[in-house]
């Protein structure tokens, strides 16, 4: 099975190399793609001296231009499955089998950081934004889900043919693309996994961000 792992990165040539290599170590067959989000620093030079293919985007486009990019590859490569994977280290590669086994019997599979008590916290105010988002969408669509903005995922080929042409490319992309995959009739499963908090932070205007994203998905 040729499985691609997609890598969206912005200036993040300090980060990279490490969570490159540790890709690198848990999972060696995996082909490591990573899509240069317009970056500025030495994103593009760090990616191809760990052995990574590069896409590089002329400017910024955002996560979701730069996943539909990786997921385009992933389909003109042939891969047989591909899963996302953070540039920042949140994401545990030691986690992708756990991921992948999903495949199993699913299109579809999310790593949620909720089953269970894994120790991931959230402030007070957005895990309420992300409660109420969890809530809305396990409303429309009719399937309960624990962690609807995890960007730890995994997908067989047709769900990459399909988000390869019509990958949101707005902020909170992957609340968008998971009503999308239930809509068209792929079935979607979470299973549990561990994450690593994010450095630093980026929480003021994002429960903004997060109210529109209500509106959108009604």
């Amino acid at each position: 099975v040729r499985t691609a792992v997609i890598i969206p990165a912005f200036n993040e040539a300090d980060a990279l190399p490490g969570v490159l290599a540790e890709l690198a170590r848990h999972n060696p067959d995996h082909d490591l793609v990573v899509v240069d989000d317009g970056s500025t620093d030495d994103t593009a030079v760090v990616a191809r001296a760990a052995g990574a293919t590069c896409l590089r985007l002329p400017f910024n486009l955002g996560i979701g231009g730069a996943l539909r990019l990786g997921f385009r590859y992933a389909v003109e490569q042939d891969y047989d499955q591909a899963y996302q994977f953070d540039a920042d280290g949140q994401h545990d590669a030691s986690q992708v089998g756990v991921l992948l086994a999903g495949l199993a019997d699913a299109d579809m599979v999310i790593g949620s950081r909720f089953i269970g008590d894994r120790g991931y916290r959230v402030g007070r105010s957005r895990g309420m934004a992300m409660a109420l988002l969890r809530r809305l969408v396990t409303w429309i669509c009719r399937q309960n889900f624990t962690d609807t903005s995890s960007g730890f995922r995994a997908f067989r080929r047709p769900v990459l043919e399909l988000f390869a042409t019509e990958y949101p490319a707005e902020y909170m992309e992957s609340v968008e693309t998971l009503v999308l995959a239930v809509r068209r009739g792929f079935t979607v499963r979470e299973v549990p996994v561990v994450m690593h908090d994010r450095a630093g932070g980026r929480a003021s205007n994002r429960n903004l961000r997060l109210a529109y994203h209500f509106v959108r998905l009604l």
